[in-house]
């Protein structure tokens, strides 16, 4: 341990070995738990500690000769989910790195080459790490109760480097081993249930929750003494190899082009462990892991998973919970689209009446049939029982006028984005509702001061602005008015809280966070190809950055309308910044859904919008369209902050994270504006400490 990272956080995993009797007489097992001390809101990890103590547990299970057998499960709901992050912030020298994860290798590898058949008795959530630990015990058992399996590492700029590319694509095949590793780790960290994996191969046996130690005991037994026999699968090494391996570059060239090493690494180690012995490919990942730790791409992956993992669930800035009053009821006003998502996510949260209304009968149905359609659909999925889709059913009502609100805590606003509306709209309320009665706008850009004026009751108006699909997307950006009170703030964080989003404090300025720092990113964009530029150099621009779509690909799913609303409303407050391309509302007015048109899934430029569009005779090309974007995005950044929208740039960086869907690779936005050093050309100073989001220098 002396060339270890010193990291005197950790919460170190205790193994208690306990020697059972197996069933039928099978012999003696050693039964390893692996334990942090905390219930399952504090998941085990593997920090150096942690593993000296399991490697310590295996020697000494290993080394009794009547032990026939050796099983490792973990504390109740969780197995191990992996690696401790907070090892890899800490950094520590290049040695002590080399030397935690070669402990890791060290570790495990003690169940895969033991003279006695070893299990993993997978009891709950298993990740990263974790899973290594499994996939290098012999046999394997999983719950059926299990809600989440994976390898995350690729999503935080990591590889699995415990084995993990070496191991599961021998057990499983490299097709499966691909969805595993590469597919769910870069579509925003998707986790396998326990009857997904079972089917893919990882444990050998799945049992139900309520008796799974006594039957996987009991399975462990039949193995021992030959009764079971587990047979795998004939690994293809031929073209169904090369064809998961094609699969899975198209995959990472899709999500990041290029921009990211970490899911290229993790290609390349499973087009190795096709040929490579163990030693081998282990000794490949190690190196693998060591270029990637030492990588800012890993820095700027941790803070991210910070923000999600820590500051989304704390958020900064917010009245005390105690301050926030009772939701019993919740009012919807209007029925269209968005309405009828949000009247859906609020009936299946909070589960108290929601009531839709709109300007017609007709409207009104629409809007609660899509409830009682998308209910339908969950029971038709069995994701839901018919007692609870009749419960959800009833909870969903309409109506064309607003005296149903006078008895709702909570109303929000989903009607067409015009300020006089609104306006007229709120007016309307207050006149029903009463004085204690939080009133919401979901409005994407307009000032929620100005729609709240000439109320009786300004204080209590509050934003509350989701994005699409509802959801889907996890960040909801709630806005203080220049009169909003305590109390509707902290209602409105418990209820955001209790629809289960991530919810983000910010001032009331122009469009918030992440349409503002879209909105000006798209137009420096749209300016160049105004100028001159082909669509195609534009769009391309960007791709360096590995964002999850181009510009004009993100055009085409806002929606043209929508987009050149947001530039005219940010225009009229910030006219020297914000573009507002003719060419942009010329699209609009043809009803032109984007500048593309798809064959499969491969765009092209609509030839009718190329001849709508008037272009200058001043082209440039990507590199000075990607230094325009980019200049853009740091000064408007840096200019939310000193206008205090938001109380810390971690807030952008967050909001970028979980409303636009940016890649955890870039840390949201700022950690790779520090990096390219575009934060210091334009501002003079970076936005983060040298280390917070970034090797230390």
């Amino acid at each position: 341990m002396s060339d270890m990272i010193e990291f005197p956080d950790e919460v170190v995993t205790s193994a208690p070995v306990h020697y059972v009797d197996l069933p039928h007489g099978a012999g003696i097992a050693a039964l390893i738990t692996i334990d942090n001390g905390f219930d399952h809101t504090k998941p085990t990890t593997l920090g150096p500690k942690s593993l000296a103590n399991i490697g310590s547990a295996f020697d000494e299970a290993l080394g009794r000769d009547d032990v026939v057998a050796v099983a490792v499960t973990g504390k109740p709901f969780i197995f191990a989910v992996g690696a401790d992050l907070k090892v890899m912030q800490a950094g520590g020298t290049p040695a002590q790195a080399k030397a935690y994860f070669a402990l890791g290798h060290d570790t495990f590898r003690k169940l895969r080459d033991a003279k006695v058949p070893t299990f993993a008795f997978i009891n709950g959530a298993v990740m990263g790490g974790g899973l290594e630990l499994a996939l290098h015990a012999q046999y394997r058992t999983l719950s059926a109760g299990v809600p989440a399996i994976a390898f995350p590492e690729v999503f935080l700029g990591l590889i699995p480097g415990w084995g993990g590319s070496q191991l599961l694509a021998n057990l499983i095949g490299a097709d499966k081993a691909v969805t595993v590793i590469v597919e769910n780790a870069m579509n925003q960290n998707r986790m396998l249930r326990a009857k997904q994996a079972f089917e893919l191969g990882i444990a050998d046996a799945m049992f139900e929750p309520a008796d799974f130690l006594e039957q996987s005991l009991a399975w462990a037994a039949s193995v021992v003494t030959g009764r079971t026999t587990v047979e795998r699968p004939e690994i293809d090494r031929g073209e169904a190899w090369d064809a998961a391996l094609a699969r899975a570059k198209g995959i990472a060239d899709m999500r990041v082009h290029g921009a990211a090493a970490a899911p290229y690494k993790a290609i390349e180690l499973l087009e190795l462990a096709r040929t490579a012995s163990y030693d081998e490919g282990i000794a490949a990942e190690r190196r693998a892991l060591f270029e990637l730790a030492m990588g800012e791409e890993l820095r700027a992956g941790l803070y991210a998973f910070d923000l999600v993992q820590r500051r989304a669930k704390h958020p900064a800035g917010v009245p005390d919970a105690s301050r926030a009053r009772d939701v019993t009821k919740v009012g919807i006003v209007g029925a269209g689209l968005m309405a009828s998502q949000l009247a859906m996510l609020f009936a299946q949260r909070l589960e108290v009446p929601v009531v839709l209304t709109d300007l017609d009968q007709e409207r009104v149905d629409r809007g609660v049939g899509y409830v009682h359609a998308e209910v339908d659909k969950l029971l038709g999925k069995g994701r839901i029982d018919q007692d609870k889709a009749n419960r959800l059913r009833a909870l969903v009502t309409g109506s064309t006028s607003k005296d149903v609100f006078a008895d709702a805590d909570f109303v929000l606003e989903a009607v067409f984005e015009e300020m006089k509306v609104k306006q007229q709209v709120f007016r309307e309320l207050e006149a029903v509702v009463a004085p204690t009665c939080i009133l919401a706008t979901n409005t994407s850009s307009l000032s929620v001061t100005e729609m709240a004026a000439g109320l009786e009751h300004p204080e209590r108006v509050v934003g509350f602005h989701f994005f699409n699909p509802v959801a889907v997307l996890p960040l909801l950006e709630i806005a203080r008015a220049e009169r909003t009170d305590d109390a509707a703030i902290a209602t409105a964080f418990a209820v955001g809280k209790a629809l289960k989003k991530s919810c983000v404090l910010v001032k009331d300025a122009p469009a918030f966070i992440v349409n503002r720092v879209l909105t000006r990113f798209l137009g420096e964009v749209t300016r160049a190809v105004d100028e001159g530029t082909s669509f195609e150099v534009a769009d391309k621009a960007l791709e360096p950055l590995g964002l999850p779509m181009s510009p004009f690909v993100l055009l085409q799913l806002v929606g043209p309308a929508v987009a050149l609303h947001v530039a005219e409303t940010m225009h009229e407050a910030y006219p020297d910044r914000f573009y507002v391309s003719d060419n942009l509302a010329k699209l609009v007015a043809a009803r032109k859904p984007g500048v593309y048109v798809w064959e499969g899934s491969t765009p092209s430029v609509d030839p009718e919008v190329s001849e709508l569009f008037t272009q200058g005779d001043s082209p440039v090309d990507e590199q000075e369209v990607r230094r325009r974007a980019l200049d853009a995005l740091a000064e408007e950044i840096q200019l939310m902050l000193d206008e205090d929208v938001v109380g810390d740039v971690r807030d952008i960086d967050l909001a970028m994270l979980l409303g636009a869907g940016w890649p955890f690779h870039l840390g949201g936005v700022t950690p790779y504006l520090d990096r390219a050093g575009v934060s210091e050309r334009v501002n003079g100073r970076r936005f983060l400490e040298p280390g917070v989001a970034s090797l230390p220098r």
